[in-house]
């Protein structure tokens, strides 16, 4: 079987890159392409019709329902799978009706990755083999997506979101000092009272190191750093 013709859309340069490292590390695909916005991706999916489509939801010049949209209108033969931080039910819910074969919500690991790559390729292997399916062989392949959906997504304390999550841990991972919230303030634009929640939302889950430094005068300072675990483990948005 031919390898599976894949383009990524995403405008973050950093995601771009894991996300290709992804692909690599899976048999059966070739990165055909790469595109950050809407309209770069809609002119290079038509100029070479890849297999499958791995979609980011928030673009610079439109959004990946609108994009996904217009591919069914053109009547692009292809198959899309969505990798985004968006998790509207509405937005879901349309998106799945124009024919997602898959959603995974930012961020994820390796792991969610790969077996939605791996999934859509043992259903294409399985569709390129035979002209006709049995129960048994649909029944096999709609349960492993089923599986793989059985998973609950992880729902972040009221306030915070995955954008802005996602946002300051890609900033942790550049840094290999410990730093405060207003160094990391600084660093990702955002205000210090918003990522003080975070960062200490971060250190009860385990992902950052506290190190608490008592000055001769004044409070003490919370100072954090990315653990080492959670540098490997590559969770992007």
């Amino acid at each position: 079987m031919k390898p599976i013709r894949l383009v990524i859309v995403e405008d973050d340069p950093m995601v771009m890159e894991v996300n290709s490292e992804f692909v690599s590390r899976i048999d059966g695909f070739e990165l055909a392409g790469k595109a950050c916005n809407g309209s770069d991706a809609l002119q290079l999916i038509t100029n070479i019709q890849p297999d499958l489509v791995l979609l980011d939801y928030f673009l610079p010049d439109t959004d990946g329902f609108s994009l996904l949209k217009e591919i069914r209108q053109q009547e692009l033969s292809l198959d899309v799978i969505f990798l985004t931080a968006n998790r509207s039910a509405e937005h879901v819910q349309q998106i799945l009706r124009l024919g997602a074969v898959d959603y995974i919500f930012k961020p994820f690991r390796f792991e969610r990755f790969r077996t939605a790559l791996e999934q859509y390729r043992t259903l294409v292997e399985k569709l390129n083999s035979t002209e006709q399916l049995e129960q048994s062989d649909l029944d096999l392949l709609i349960g492993m997506r089923r599986d793989s959906k059985n998973t609950p997504p992880k729902i972040l304390p009221k306030g915070l979101n995955d954008h802005t999550l996602q946002q300051i841990i890609q900033f942790l991972q550049t840094q290999t000092e410990f730093l405060s919230a207003e160094d990391v303030a600084a660093g990702t634009g955002l205000a210090r009272v918003t990522v003080r929640r975070y960062l200490e939302y971060l250190q009860t889950k385990g992902r950052v190191q506290l190190d608490i430094q008592y000055g001769s005068i004044g409070r003490p300072v919370n100072l954090y750093k990315m653990q080492t675990s959670s540098l490997n483990k590559q969770t992007f948005e």
